[in-house]
C-alpha cells in the first residue's frame, strides 16, 4: 500500500487490518499509516534497548523479545495484540534474530 507520502507498509503488516475473504483494509487508509508507522517506530526503538538487554543482563534472544513483547502489551500506547507480535517480528527481523512464535488470533 503506498500513499501521497510515500510509505510503503508492508503486506504482513496490512493482514492484519484486511478480513480474510476481502482485498480491502477494513480501517481508513489514514488510521493504517499512523498504526503502521507506531509500530515501525517502536520496533525500531526498541532494537537498541533489547541489545543491550541481551547483552548486559546475558538473556537469550526469545527471553529478550518475551519482555518487550510483555512490556508492549502492558504499555500504555494502547498496541492491539496483533500489533504488538508484529512489532515482536519486526524488531527480530532488524536485529536479525529468530523471531518469536506466538500466535495473537
Amino acid at each position: 500500500m503506498t500513499i501521497d507520502n510515500q510509505i510503503e507498509i508492508p503486506q504482513s503488516f496490512m493482514d492484519m487490518y484486511v478480513t480474510p475473504g476481502h482485498d480491502r483494509p477494513n480501517a481508513p487508509q489514514e488510521v493504517v499509516v499512523a498504526r503502521y508507522e507506531l509500530c515501525e517506530d517502536m520496533a525500531c526503538l526498541l532494537a537498541g534497548q533489547a541489545q543491550t538487554l541481551m547483552d548486559k543482563d546475558n538473556l537469550s534472544e526469545r527471553e529478550v523479545l518475551l519482555r518487550c513483547h510483555q512490556g508492549l502489551l502492558a504499555d500504555a500506547l494502547a498496541l492491539t495484540e496483533k500489533e504488538a507480535l508484529w512489532v515482536m517480528y519486526r524488531l527480530a527481523e532488524l536485529l536479525e534474530w529468530t523471531p518469536l512464535v506466538l500466535d495473537a488470533s
